[in-house]
């Protein structure tokens, strides 16, 4: 067994543990890849294991990769930070963008999504203890913004993506994800169809799942320390 497949079982197993602890479906927890920085071998040894959802924060480096692995059928997330310059690639070419925190670049993405592909999936980063280096509106900004982009047609609002600060209990991580799993529960009861938790990364995807998380975003734990 190679490090990767080694590195891939763990992480598959640490997620099955914490579906069957904390009761949770396990089809409905999916691993999102973070293979920036990466080159394309890894993210093929990836692909040959059965990973399909992979998340990318740099543009130009991420075009690369789409169009190296195109014969992939890949699943790409955006999940770097939106510029109003790259809004028009982004549309073109992601299946998902989990960073929008702006009614301007959700517009802009909504009016370059291409009419022959469906629907851009989209979550609202939430910066959930308003962090300021941090991207992401405040809890008390979603509920405006995730209305406007529900009535933009060529988006779909899935859910709520968030990067809490590192606690060093699980106790304090699940405190955390659970603020954000109780804003979701809060847009559902006003009628949004929110289905998606992008939460979780290779330090606390336990605590994350034990609150909801449907999408859990790994880098490190996969290709090991991240390519400078």
């Amino acid at each position: 067994m190679s490090e990767l497949e080694d590195r891939y079982r763990i992480v598959r197993e640490r997620i099955v543990a914490a579906a069957q602890k904390y009761e949770r479906d396990l089809s409905t927890i999916t691993l999102l890849a973070v293979s920036k920085t990466w080159p394309t071998k890894p993210i093929n040894e990836f692909v040959r294991m059965g990973q399909q959802h992979f998340a990318e924060n740099y543009l130009q480096e991420a075009m690369q990769k789409i169009y190296k692995l195109k014969s992939s059928n890949l699943i790409w997330h955006f999940i770097g930070a939106l510029q109003s310059n790259k809004t028009n690639i982004i549309a073109k070419h992601f299946d998902w963008v989990q960073t929008l925190a702006s009614f301007k670049h959700a517009q802009r993405l909504n009016d370059q999504r291409p009419e022959h592909l469906p629907p851009l999936k989209v979550c609202i980063q939430i910066n959930v203890a308003n962090e300021t280096r941090k991207a992401g509106v405040t809890f008390a900004q979603l509920n405006e913004l995730a209305f406007q982009i529900a009535e933009l047609p060529r988006l779909q609002l899935r859910g709520l993506m968030a990067i809490p600060q590192k606690m060093d209990t699980f106790k304090q991580q699940r405190k955390q994800f659970a603020s954000v799993r109780h804003a979701a529960d809060s847009l559902n009861q006003s009628k949004l169809n929110i289905d998606t938790l992008s939460m979780g990364m290779s330090h606390d995807l336990e605590a994350a799942i034990a609150e909801g998380a449907t999408l859990v975003r790994v880098g490190t734990a996969l290709f090991g320390t991240r390519a400078k």
